[in-house]
């Protein structure tokens, strides 16, 4: 039996999300969306792990049915880094130009990588990247799931008090150049957002 998953009206980057599950379960799956961004970012992904993506379109939706292929030589271009893999947020908000847009990217960039893998080993905050970690911050209930999951998340104890919110931190704990910089050079990977 085909595994069915209607996608219709969710956000970006959910549908990609749901079927990632689905081909890491070893399942085929037929998925529903409702626009062609979807559509396109569903058969991109699947075609990254090795799947077969083939399109239907009718009555307002995209019909992919992903299906599990013998030759999986995608997946083995991953090769994990020799050393941790590091997350820098120099900033509270993702890219440069909006920083409404910016915001809510950042809330769905933190929120897709607890649902994705491989998971940040470290991610650290510092100048106005330390405001995602403290009272009032949109994003708190992600860093926390993690935390939980096993990520580290180093805050810049001199930026906090630059702006005023040691006393408000929520996620992480306080840390200091030299651990940040020592984190940084031993990093097999540095993703800076």
């Amino acid at each position: 039996m085909i595994h069915e998953i209607d996608a219709r009206g969710l956000a970006c980057p959910q549908p990609v999300i749901l079927t990632k599950k689905a081909i890491e379960a070893g399942e085929d799956c037929v998925v529903i969306v409702d626009n062609e961004a979807a559509r396109d970012n569903v058969c991109r992904m699947a075609k990254s792990q090795g799947c077969g993506a083939d399109v239907e379109e009718g009555e307002g939706c995209f019909r992919i049915r992903v299906t599990q292929e013998a030759d999986r030589k995608a997946k083995e271009l991953f090769v994990p880094a020799a050393g941790p893999t590091v997350v820098v947020f120099p900033s509270d908000c993702m890219g440069k130009g909006d920083d409404e847009l910016g915001n809510i990217l950042m809330r769905g960039f933190l929120h897709t990588l607890g649902d994705i893998s491989p998971r940040p080993d470290v991610m650290i905050f510092f100048n106005a990247g330390v405001k995602l970690t403290t009272e009032g911050s949109e994003v708190l209930e992600d860093l926390r799931a993690l935390e939980k999951t096993g990520a580290r998340l180093l805050v810049c104890g001199t930026c906090l008090d630059f702006f005023g919110l040691k006393d408000k931190l929520q996620a992480g704990i306080i840390s200091n150049m030299y651990d940040i910089a020592e984190t940084m050079l031993s990093a097999g990977r540095i993703v800076r957002i």
